[in-house]
């Protein structure tokens, strides 16, 4: 007799811990029993399910996701065929739509971010799609939440990664951006060519009030030149400095 009671307290212990679960603190486990789904998940922490298959769980995490949406083929609006890759942040909040509303919420997520992403940019040009990347992201991320919500998933973030040109296209923007920053230049140049011309005039007003200045001007300029260590230096003589040196004074008496 005691052995058989010994036999029975142990197949009840051996039930007893076939029937605990412990979930962790980020895990919600979906019970199923006979079919039918428990209103309420489980956990997290020790949890009791019936033994003999009367009680099956299924495991959700609530952490979460980041799903790596795998390079696509994309002809933009101006039909540019580029490869584009992009990054999804989702998590779980109904753990319970999660498991009955789909069959496998990851693939089902990711196969809807690699369409969603190829339909979004296909509606706009290149230009487009490399300045306004942000407005992009935020645009796909809205229409994933919104398919997504029937599966108690929240899409948090979505991020373009890689934009990958052709080699032509590459070329081409190169030469784009290279007469950009010419044109930039030559307007500069042409701008500060006009101030210049502009101080110039305003100098030469002032020199005219006063002869004596041009003179002045014409030393510094010497001067300046001097500066330079040349062993010849050519430089213009106004008529009007020799006038003072070659004026013949008038005799006395004359």
């Amino acid at each position: 007799m005691p052995e058989f009671l010994g036999i029975l307290i142990f197949i009840g212990l051996y039930f007893l811990f076939t029937c605990l679960r412990v979930l962790k603190e980020y895990e919600r486990g979906v019970v199923f029993r006979l079919g039918r789904v428990l209103p309420k998940t489980k956990g997290p922490g020790l949890i009791f399910l019936l033994p003999f298959g009367l009680d099956r769980m299924r495991k959700v995490g609530l952490r979460t996701i980041v799903l790596d949406v795998p390079s696509q083929d994309v002809i933009t609006k101006d039909n540019v065929s580029v490869k584009v890759n992009a990054v999804v942040y989702f998590r779980v909040i109904e753990p319970i739509k999660a498991i009955i509303e789909v069959q496998d919420y990851m693939y089902a997520t990711s196969q809807l971010s690699q369409t969603t992403l190829r339909s979004v940019l296909g509606q706009v040009e290149l230009d487009t799609l490399l300045s306004e990347r942000e407005h992009l992201n935020n645009k796909i991320q809205e229409i994933l939440d919104l398919h997504t919500d029937p599966w108690g998933i929240k899409v948090t973030m979505v991020e373009i990664k890689y934009v990958d040109l052709p080699q032509e296209m590459q070329r081409a923007m190169a030469k784009q951006a290279e007469a950009e920053r010419e044109k930039r230049a030559k307007i500069i140049h042409a701008e500060g060519e006009l101030k210049a011309s502009k101080q110039l005039m305003e100098a030469a007003n002032v020199m005219t009030q006063n002869p004596i200045t041009i003179q002045l001007r014409y030393l510094q300029t010497l001067t300046e030149i001097s500066a330079e260590k040349n062993s010849t230096i050519i430089f213009p003589l106004p008529i009007d400095m020799l006038e003072t040196f070659f004026k013949v004074k008038p005799k006395k008496g004359e």
